[in-house]
């Protein structure tokens, strides 16, 4: 394209507000300032506003620029009847049904392949969807004007409805003005097109290069015409005929009276008459263009097969949870069960006519103390029992509860039977079973012991070495030697050496994996225990832990998760005692004798003392 390339859409007419160039001298415009500038056209309903928009685009088409035209009414279709010219929208009379996906190939089939579009925007029942395809294709086109700067004409209709001048304007507005302001310099022009001047924003059309004035009557649209034009063209343009206008051009720097000549496509905007309504043969477009927006739908509605049949799945899984659920608030209503029959065994146990002296189970004495701290535990058993079962929330969910749901259930019947016979020796009911170390690890509480025999005080860890396999009940009794290393001076000193007596109730495995809580930071039970050198047995690792987490020394950290504690559980319960500056100082003195250094000092000890 040369910047002499014209295209010819007029006449000049006469009448007042010309330039007093001859009547039926013919009107030619330079494509260039055309396709890059920034247009716009305006008339009331019926004066040719439309027609001379066709009339330019059809000139256009005939000298193969592209151009790409929003349509709001429907009624520019009738360009196929020439033009070889893409039309997607909504509707079925369209080659192909398109929506804010297909953006990015409208605009390159527009720019890349040279391809006219008529993107109608009037069939969409939804406002929004039918906004963000433009606002989604105008961005497009605008990315891809940066490189490759060529030529490109946009035509919007309504255009008020996009760019108001009363009210906010919304993202798709907003980008149509970025085009209006900076499209030029990357080739890209933008004509907008309404019949209510009034309601079009100023900012847009004082800066276009060219307008064409139609026929206007209204009074708020006659003062933009004499704000813009003067007081003579507004007096003059209420009585200009059809397809009369008054053009204004930058280039030309003049105000030009001109009839606009008519169309020669078929008018799918003409008001409908009396006569019949034939339509006209269309031109179809490359099937090759459809079928690359085709396989646009096609994915989209692969994707949406697959979304529905995913939340049809999690429905399902709704529905799995909410009877898991309800399962779960069966299985407490168990354990409270429990609670309530180790509470009459208690009250059982204490009657006088057993030998009890008759004590009120409601004072706080050693029995009572140790059954509310039962209660108070119940919940956390509940979620290590459950990850115990290595319940991650997949497919196998199902099972997984069951599991947890035995796991809890034992543990509740156990500790209710195990209660009443630490209370009465007399009675039928079994010694304490200790299946489960989880249930007999408070301090005022006797446990049970291997051989059946009671233990009187001893803790959890002496527990665990019931339940653990033989090959590691050595290590469940090995001593620690807590003077060592030396403590602290003060009252630093005092609190690390009750901590380090904690630690010494504990046996080397259980040490061994708060060291690994302290190197790692968070973990799970099994995982620690397999790492101080344990078995891998659920069960046994959970009890050791659960004694850690009484201590303090380790917290719960969410699905069968541990965090190490130590720091945190000397701050909270030593603030009292030690001065802020002396936490730190009071948890390497205890962290000294469990760490990887002081075990494996302890180990060789041990293997020294064999050894002799």
């Amino acid at each position: 394209m040369t910047e002499r390339e014209t295209i010819t859409v007029a006449d000049v007419s006469a009448g007042p507000g010309g330039d007093g160039t001859d009547p039926g001298t013919t009107v030619s415009l330079p494509a260039v300032e055309i396709l890059t500038g920034r247009g716009f056209i305006t008339g009331k309903s019926g004066s040719g506003k439309s027609n001379t928009a066709s009339v330019v685009v059809e000139k256009l088409l005939s000298a193969n620029f592209p151009v790409l035209v929003v349509d709001t009414d429907g009624e520019y279709y009738g360009l196929k009847e020439q033009f070889e010219i893409l039309h997607v929208g909504a509707d079925e009379e369209c080659d192909i049904q398109v929506n804010p996906e297909h953006a990015e190939k409208i605009a390159s089939l527009a720019l890349e392949q040279n391809v006219p579009i008529i993107l109608d925007v009037s069939g969409y029942l939804d406002e929004s969807q039918a906004k963000s395809l433009l606002l989604q294709t105008t961005r497009h086109l605008f990315a891809k004007e940066k490189k490759l700067k060529k030529p490109f004409l946009m035509l919007v209709e309504e255009c008020h409805e996009y760019i108001p001048e009363g009210g906010g304007m919304d993202e798709t507005g907003k980008m149509l003005i970025k085009v209006g302001k900076r499209g030029r310099k990357h080739g890209l022009g933008i004509v907008g097109i309404s019949q209510r001047p009034a309601d079009v924003k100023k900012d847009f059309i004082t800066q276009c290069d060219w307008l064409v004035w139609h026929r206007l009557t209204w009074r708020n649209d006659t003062k933009v015409v004499k704000r813009i034009l003067g007081k003579e063209y507004s007096d003059a343009i209420e009585d200009m005929g059809d397809g009369e206008g008054f053009l204004v051009t930058d280039w030309s720097e003049s105000i030009r009276r001109v009839q606009f000549r008519r169309k020669t496509t078929f008018d799918a905007g003409a008001t409908p008459g009396l006569e019949d309504f034939e339509r006209p043969d269309l031109k179809s477009v490359s099937g090759d263009l459809v079928d690359e927006l085709r396989s646009i739908s096609d994915e989209k509605e692969r994707r949406e097969s697959e979304l529905a049949d995913l939340r049809q799945e999690l429905e399902k899984k709704e529905h799995r949870i909410a009877e898991l659920e309800r399962e779960l608030e069966e299985a407490r209503d168990l354990r409270r069960f429990a609670d309530q029959m180790a509470q009459a065994m208690f009250q059982k146990a204490e009657a006088p006519y057993r030998g009890g002296n008759g004590r009120n189970l409601d004072r706080p004495d050693e029995h009572q103390r140790a059954l509310r701290e039962y209660e108070a535990e119940s919940t956390a058993s509940t979620d290590e029992a459950t990850a115990a079962t290595g319940d991650d929330g997949g497919d196998d969910s199902s099972q997984a509860f069951e599991k947890a749901l035995d796991a809890v259930t034992a543990a509740d019947e156990e500790a209710a039977v195990n209660a009443a016979a630490s209370a009465d020796p007399d009675s039928d009911v079994p010694f304490p079973l200790a299946a489960d170390p989880e249930m007999a690890d408070n301090d005022d509480e006797p446990s049970g012991a291997t051989n059946g025999e009671s233990t009187g005080g001893e803790r959890l860890v002496s527990v665990t070495a019931s339940t653990e396999p033989e090959t590691d009940t050595d290590a469940s009794t090995e001593t620690f030697n807590i003077a060592s290393p030396p403590l602290p001076d003060g009252e630093v000193g005092t609190v690390a050496g009750e901590l380090r007596a904690q630690l010494a109730e504990f046996d080397a495995v259980t040490r061994r994996m708060l060291a690994h809580y302290q190197s790692q930071g968070i973990g799970d039970p099994v995982t620690a225990q397999v790492a101080a050198g344990g078995p891998g047995d659920h069960k046994v690792a959970y009890a050791r832990n659960r004694a850690l987490r009484k201590a303090g020394f380790v917290r719960h950290a969410g699905r069968g998760k541990y965090a190490y504690a130590l720091p945190d559980h000397v701050r909270n319960e030593y603030a009292h005692r030690l001065h802020p500056d002396s936490f730190d100082e009071a948890v390497e003195a205890v962290e000294a004798v469990f760490t990887d250094e002081a075990v494996a000092a302890e180990d060789a000890d041990e293997a020294e003392s064999t050894a002799d």
